[in-house]
């Protein structure tokens, strides 16, 4: 879908949550007075439509899903309903605009996170699939990761090296990560971190070269292998709103615990 051609629903969809959120935009909000006469809390449409530069035919046309909307114009609305980053983004994406970047992951919430869990590896991994951190109990079961030198503190990179043997089935594991770290780092070309993850993979494993040339890109599922000879099935989770963390969990089947 090109931006800014929603479709009918979504565009119903957007005007729906305009309304909404203009009934609870208070008019103290936006410098206006409340005045004795009105008879809701929220602005009224001619008020929205005056403070974002167009008229109120038209805004009652985007309320009511009938129009689409250029971004900039949705911009000046989003400005005026004075929204919160979330709400701004999920009038966007209604819209049929997609943001390129989000906030970026709190990594110390996410190490605490997994440090919790004290029976479940788990690895923290940027696009790049570069480790970013991992709890005690991945030290423990699977690889004391504070042994490793930094470059290759990749989960790619560990998997054709330090983790191989831990890992019997590791090249249907790589093929799968390798498509997730494509989709992840395919829009930016010039990573010099890219560049070197590329450049050990293939110093490493020329053999598989094949691999690293492919254009391919996937999300990367649920995959069940041996790690340490326990059967544990590896999940890639991503938190809320950010868009440069992931945290790979390794949960135990077939009873193992």
């Amino acid at each position: 879908m090109s931006p800014g051609m929603s479709s009918a629903p979504l565009r119903r969809e957007l005007g729906g949550f305009l309304r909404a959120v203009r009934e609870h935009t208070a008019p103290a909000d936006v410098g206006l007075s409340t005045g004795a006469r009105r008879r809701t809390p929220g602005l009224r449409r001619e008020e929205v439509a005056a403070l974002s530069g167009v008229s109120i035919g038209w805004y009652t046309w985007l309320e009511q899903g009938r129009v689409a909307v250029s971004r900039q114009v949705l911009d000046s609305v989003c400005r005026v309903l004075r929204m919160d980053p979330g709400s701004r983004r999920h009038a966007l994406e209604l819209a049929g605009y997609h943001e390129e970047t989000a906030p970026p992951a709190d990594r110390d919430h996410l190490r605490r996170l997994i440090g919790s869990w004290p029976g479940t590896p788990a690895l923290i991994l940027d696009e790049r699939l570069d480790l970013g951190g991992w709890n005690p109990a991945y030290a423990d079961l699977v690889l004391d990761l504070s042994t490793v030198a930094r470059e290759r503190r990749n989960l790619l990179l560990l998997l054709v090296g330090e983790l191989r043997d831990a890992v019997p089935d590791w090249a249907r594991l790589v093929r799968g990560l390798y498509g997730q770290f494509r989709t992840g780092t395919d829009r930016r070309p010039d990573d010099p971190r890219v560049r070197d993850i590329r450049r050990l993979l293939a110093t490493q494993r020329p053999d598989l070269a094949h691999w690293w040339e492919c254009r391919s890109v996937a999300d990367f599922t649920p995959t069940t292998v041996e790690v340490r000879g326990v059967p544990m099935t590896l999940s890639l989770l991503r938190p809320v709103g950010t868009a440069d963390a992931s945290v790979l969990v390794h949960t135990p089947t077939d009873g193992h615990e």
